[in-house]
């Protein structure tokens, strides 16, 4: 698929908490058909600290209006500075990059598994996979009530389950301390959030013999696999995440 370098404008920017939120972007050109799992390089304007593009997952697509959701979390200058981008501003980003996930038969059983701001794939995954006729459930993990995000968002798609860290709502514990992964049994696991919340959800899927996909979180610099600074060991050797993924079948990672 054609990258393209665009400017797009900034049509809300919505705060949900203390440090995430989500900017809705709009362009004047018709978008071209978005695979989730990819994502986005943006270029932060106005941050001196800030010298390199940040990558960000395609949270949300409405072809109607042109425009893309990013949900972020404020971890530095360059986030700090998206987050209080006014509507009218411009944006320009690199789109559309990386892989996507795989989509099963329509007689699968599914499970989405995201733990706090990486729960910002999953989203649009949910999304695209109901407009084919699948049903996925949703498995989202948070630190505590304050920080859950969208979830009226991801009930619109399927049955959402819900740990959080100090048990202030859904069952208490990590994600992969819920029941449901006790009671049920998944053909697919599509997974984002923090490296050790996946690597845990990976070794249970090895377990349980369930194929399963993650997205990885690592810095890029350029999005294009030239800089090597997202350099991921797998079986097929060392692989750039930017370009041969952010997606990747977790028996393909030296985990």
């Amino acid at each position: 698929m054609a990258k393209r370098v665009e400017y797009f404008t900034v049509k809300n920017n919505t705060r949900l908490n203390s440090d995430i939120f989500i900017l809705e972007l709009t362009t004047a050109e018709q978008l071209p058909e978005l695979k989730p799992g990819q994502f986005a390089q943006l270029k932060v304007e106005g941050s001196p600290d800030t010298f390199l593009r940040r990558p960000f997952s395609i949270h949300d697509v409405d072809y109607a209006s042109n425009s893309i959701k990013m949900l972020i979390q404020i971890a530095g200058s360059g986030t700090r500075r998206l987050s209080r981008l006014k509507t009218g501003e411009k944006l320009n980003l690199v789109y559309p990059l990386g892989n996507s996930f795989t989509i099963p038969g329509k007689d699968s059983s599914i499970l989405l598994a995201g733990g706090g701001c990486g729960i910002a794939p999953l989203l649009f995954l949910g999304r695209y996979m109901k407009s084919r006729g699948l049903k996925p459930q949703l498995l989202l993990g948070f630190r505590d009530s304050e920080r859950i995000v969208e979830y009226s968002e991801y009930e619109s798609i399927g049955p959402v389950w819900l740990t959080t860290e100090d048990g202030s709502r859904g069952e208490k514990g990590y994600l992969t301390d819920h029941s449901i992964l006790r009671n049920e049994r998944f053909d697919h696991v599509y997974c984002c959030g923090p490296e050790p919340m996946m690597k845990a959800v990976a070794g249970y899927c090895r377990e349980t013999g369930t194929d399963c996909e993650v997205s990885l979180e690592h810095l890029m610099a350029c999005g294009f696999g030239v800089c090597l600074c997202c350099v991921v060991d797998t079986v097929r050797g060392k692989l750039c995440s930017c370009t041969d993924g952010p997606v990747f079948n977790t028996k393909d990672l030296k985990w």
